[in-house]
């Protein structure tokens, strides 16, 4: 028996990140433009990294409150009153190790080896193998594409419900696509929800990222107070903390208990000098994350409008989120064209391949960068596009 045979074979089946593999295959080329990975280019403002310095430096590098500091927590709370409109508590909230722990520890708190949940596809390829890790079988519906714009079809949602289905994890405004639902397709989604007794898993990270007006519609407009939502949630996109790997849960305070065990066996919580810089975020961000919202308007318009006349690029304008999801005339293998598309024009995206079924054809490009390289990477894009 070798080391590899003797390993768990859900440990070896964990798939190589699509994204990563074309990051790593560029990474550090001169004049590069990395347009690959879900991130802006500035750094966390100051304001937040001069708290978070500040508690360091005070000591506060004890042991904390596995569920989150009582502070931010609160923060959260005043968060959601005035982004929602929605009155939480303190005890809806929980504090994880990055929006990705929340996803996995959302899996593993309504999901047991042998069950399935239901995503939406093309997806961030994480929850798909955070779902896989834990044993819970991930069922794709794809959304469909018409017209260069994505809608969901609930009947397709509704045929891939299962006996052993026990969530659906529903992602708006989506990574890669752009597709933001509206009330009345959350409506759809939750009565099928109440229906079948299923969880709902929302990630809902992108809900600021909304172009037509104010903030995209939410499950906390439209749900109960008894429905079975989880909200898995991040301060890596708009505050531009990708690296702290901070992120939250919100969900009925009767699951407390065991959301704090969860935590407590995975990370034994978050750093309490980081949440500190969390606290500040929440509250004396919004400034920042209305500018990162502004340039990536201004940045989705400079990109799209140019690859669009192409008349070989077939996408529209993406409603929500930081993405372009583009459609290359004579792409068939995006893996392929990534990276092609690196070493002739300089500008990394990332392949379709990566975001699952319905995803193959397309490239995603993240927007949330300095307006003048968006600028230049349009540019080369549109030569390489034309060249083919």
């Amino acid at each position: 028996m070798t080391i590899m045979t003797s390993l768990s074979p859900r440990a070896t089946a964990a798939p190589e990140s699509g994204i990563v593999e074309v990051v790593n295959y560029a990474r550090g080329r001169e004049g590069l433009i990395p347009l690959w990975v879900g991130e802006g280019d500035l750094p966390t403002p100051d304001f937040v990294s001069r708290a978070a310095a500040d508690a360091l430096m005070a000591g506060e590098t004890f042991y904390t409150w596995q569920r989150g500091i009582p502070p931010l927590r609160e923060a959260l709370v005043r968060y959601y009153q005035r982004r929602f409109q929605k009155a939480l508590s303190p005890e809806n909230f929980y504090v994880t190790g990055s929006g990705m722990q929340a996803i996995k520890l959302a899996i593993e708190a309504v999901g047991s080896p042998g069950d399935e949940v239901v995503l939406l596809t093309p997806a961030w390829p994480n929850f798909a193998a955070a779902a896989d890790l834990s044993g819970v079988r991930p069922v794709a519906v794809p959304l469909q594409f018409e017209g260069g714009k994505w809608r969901l079809d609930p009947e397709r949602l509704q045929a891939a419900i299962g006996e052993r289905t026990r969530a659906l994890f529903i992602n708006t405004p989506s990574n890669p696509t752009g597709w933001t639902a509206t009330r009345e397709d959350l409506k759809a989604i939750l009565a099928l929800a109440r229906e079948h007794g299923l969880w709902i898993i929302a990630d809902e990270i992108y809900a600021l990222y909304y172009y037509p007006d104010g903030r995209a519609p939410s499950f906390l407009d439209v749900m109960e107070e008894d429905d079975r939502i989880l909200f898995v949630n991040s301060f890596s996109k708009n505050w531009s903390m990708t690296g702290w790997r901070v992120g939250w849960i919100v969900a009925p305070p009767a699951m407390g208990q065991v959301l704090e065990n969860l935590i407590q066996y995975s990370t034994s919580g978050v750093a309490q000098f980081m949440q500190r810089g969390a606290v500040a975020a929440l509250d004396e961000g919004d400034g920042f994350v209305e500018e990162n919202i502004a340039k990536a308007k201004r940045n989705r318009d400079t990109l799209c409008d140019a690859l669009i006349a192409t008349n070989r690029v077939e996408t529209l304008k993406p409603d929500g989120a930081l993405y372009a999801f583009l459609k290359i005339d004579g792409v068939t293998d995006s893996r392929a064209a990534a990276l092609d598309i690196v070493d002739r024009t300089g500008v990394g995206l990332a392949p379709g391949t990566a975001f699952g079924e319905g995803g193959a054809l397309f490239m995603r490009a993240c927007f949330l960068r300095d307006p003048l390289q968006i600028a230049e990477a349009a540019e080369r894009l549109q030569r390489y596009i034309l060249s083919r």
